[in-house]
């Protein structure tokens, strides 16, 4: 379990950093704060679309927020 929520560290991070609270992620999403609560500890794996929105949300690249990349900056849209 640990893993997975070290896993999801950085777009809890972000969330948080950003001064949101789960319930207004939640609601950008469009989705119940409970469910947004399993996905960033890692009870549920985030949908591919959610992944797409918070990425655009904190304007980083959805491979920074998987831990794929240290590089913040969104990859430019063609």
């Amino acid at each position: 379990m640990r893993y997975e929520i070290m896993r999801y560290e950085r777009i809890r991070n972000l969330r948080i950093d950003r001064g949101y609270t789960q319930k207004q992620v939640a609601e950008y999403l469009n989705i119940k704060q409970n469910t947004y609560s399993q996905y960033e500890i890692g009870v549920l794996n985030y949908p591919l679309d959610a992944v797409g929105k918070l990425a655009d949300l904190y304007g980083v690249s959805v491979d920074y927020l998987l831990n794929r990349t240290d590089i913040k900056e969104p990859y430019p849209k063609k």
